[in-house]
């Protein structure tokens, strides 16, 4: 069993964020800002690591873990980090430094196209495993849009995932009126699942597996070689579907009123038109 990770590197979840100062469609503020892995990604790396141990536990099938990351230099970092946490091997897709990833310039659907040929290139690739959204630009249209571009089954927002002897995938996972339980058959096409919160808790790396993902193999591969190997074109990759005109900080919030009873509390609403 080989599982695919597509793996992000965005802005540390515990940092503020903060606008770029020029003004348009700059997005944030990246300089000088700490980075990390995108949570859901940690989530998926972590059920996939927990499938393999399963798989080779129970002696039937042996499996690979494979982390993706599309970026610049740095996304070798992200993927380091995967390897630490139990990933067997990198592959990373290298972009120019100026080619932003959080929705300016890398959209879904040209990270879907280049999802699709890694799966082309590798060989037998039985899953593809993908957080259910990046916390930058919360989109969560890569997974549909891959399992669209693959005509494979799919399940999004995944809180749990059990592999069946024949191969295939039974998903609890997450809808807006509690949870459904859904089957993957094993086809052609590798079967796609994006992981929600309540999957799992993502391992911390030991320092031991730190040191030994010195040594695990990560391919770098530049974005236009890539989109060259299986046929893609670059302009299209990198062409935005959706233009950002304009990112700005939501207002302070007001400040609060104390009341002294619910009468009081019931006038105040009266009087702002909250309730009737």
């Amino acid at each position: 069993m080989r599982i695919l990770v597509p793996v992000k590197r965005v802005i540390d979840y515990a940092i503020k964020i903060r606008v770029d100062p020029l003004k348009g469609a700059q997005g944030v503020e990246l300089k000088n800002v700490k980075m990390s892995m995108n949570p859901f990604c940690e989530i998926a790396i972590e059920e996939a690591i927990q499938l393999k141990e399963a798989a080779n536990k129970a002696k039937k099938d042996t499996a690979e873990v494979v982390a993706v990351s599309i970026g610049p230099k740095q996304c070798s970092e992200t993927i380091r980090t995967a390897l630490a946490m139990g990933a067997d091997r990198g592959l990373h897709i290298e972009t120019k430094p100026d080619v932003r990833g959080d929705y300016i310039d890398l959209q879904p659907f040209g990270i879907a196209q280049l999802l699709k040929g890694v799966v082309d290139r590798e060989d037998g690739v039985d899953l593809v495993l993908m957080g259910k959204q990046s916390i930058d630009s919360d989109c969560g249209q890569t997974g549909p849009l891959l399992a669209g571009l693959l005509n494979s089954p799919q399940a999004t927002f995944a809180a749990n995932i059990e592999r069946e002897d024949d191969g295939s995938f039974v998903v609890e996972r997450e809808t807006d009126s509690g949870t459904e339980t859904i089957k993957l058959n094993k086809s052609d096409s590798p079967a796609i699942i994006t992981c929600d919160l309540r999957l799992n808790t993502p391992r911390y790396p030991t320092m031991p597996n730190i040191m030994k993902a010195k040594k695990k193999p990560v391919e770098t591969i530049k974005l236009e070689d890539m989109c060259t190997e299986v046929g893609l074109d670059l302009d299209d990759v990198l062409s935005p579907k959706n233009e950002v005109l304009e990112v700005y900080e939501p207002p302070p919030r007001k400040e609060g009123e104390t009341v002294e009873s619910v009468d009081e509390l019931l006038g105040k609403l009266k009087e702002k038109g909250l309730i009737a």
